[in-house]
């Protein structure tokens, strides 16, 4: 049986993208928020990125801006228990079939009053496969609007050509040349509680938070299990054993289902090259006025 309808399924198809109402309960959205609020607690202390948090400049003790949580899931197991929820899985398995594995996941942080945005890019650019049959769910730990900062997404770009991310021969993790209006965004405004789900392929960012809220939006990556990176080597029985221990559904296989996708492949990297973020910062102007 179902958990979405068909109308839906054949949405997402079109669009590249779907809302889905009220899939976790108020109780879920408060432990998981109670439980960052003790990550930014715990950011206090550091002073520049390291392998678990991403900090926005100006992150301070007194004023702490933490922009994203690195691998939530490996961090507690609230946010593992959210990541293998079966509500959720659910909803992919009407969408990319039974067999899914995940890319794990990320939380995205925007302080209140200017929290950073996020370039126009597709997810695809950092990590084509063999096909596209990818996902990313988006779980808001709180109300997101227009105003502070949500998702947003160009409808049907999932079935564009591979677009460039590159500037001078260099990667930069987002769209250089603006072939495509932004004003033709639908912006994702959703509850807590609700989710939201964009094809790999599908062109989106979000503007800086200017509103006096916060925007907290736990991402979460999940793939058909014969959905292979390019870029990766699984050759040894090391590599191969973490890549199956990523299965959260079905069964794994050792066949990638190979398509004709199109792919602009994300190398060479900017020196120091980290998360979205710092590689971001080395596109020569933002897609949206800041001053």
């Amino acid at each position: 049986m179902r958990s979405i309808s068909q109308d839906q399924i054949n949405f997402y198809n079109e669009k590249g993208y779907l809302i889905v109402e009220n899939v976790l309960s108020q109780n879920e959205i408060k432990e998981l928020g109670s439980i960052t609020d003790n990550f930014v607690e715990k950011s206090k202390n550091i002073t520049k990125h390291n392998e678990d948090f991403d900090i926005e400049p100006g992150h301070s003790k007194e004023n702490p801006k933490l922009r994203r949580i690195k691998k939530p899931e490996k961090q507690h197991s609230i946010y593992e228990k959210t990541l293998k929820n079966p509500k959720i899985l659910d909803v992919v398995e009407d969408l990319i079939g039974p067999n899914i594995r995940t890319l794990g996941g990320k939380l995205n942080m925007k302080a209140p009053g200017g929290g950073a945005q996020v370039e126009w890019h597709t997810d695809w650019a950092f990590y084509p496969h063999t096909n596209d049959d990818i996902l990313e769910v988006g779980i808001p730990l709180d109300d997101m609007e227009i105003e502070n900062g949500c998702l947003m997404a160009i409808p049907g770009s999932h079935k564009w050509e591979a677009i460039s991310h590159h500037e001078d021969g260099v990667f930069v993790g987002a769209v250089s040349e603006n072939d495509f209006n932004m004003e033709d965004a639908v912006p994702f405004v959703l509850k807590a509680g609700s989710i939201s789900l964009h094809h790999v392929r599908a062109l989106h960012g979000s503007a800086p938070n200017m509103s006096n809220r916060p925007r907290r939006l736990l991402l979460q990556g999940y793939l058909a299990a014969d959905a292979f990176p390019l870029q990766s080597n699984l050759s040894t029985s090391k590599d191969w054993n973490e890549w199956n221990s990523n299965m959260l559904r079905g069964e794994s296989t050792n066949r990638p289902r190979l398509e004709n996708v199109p792919v602009v492949f994300p190398q060479p990297k900017p020196e120091g090259a980290g998360s979205i973020f710092e590689i971001q910062e080395n596109l020569k102007k933002s897609h949206y006025n800041i001053k």
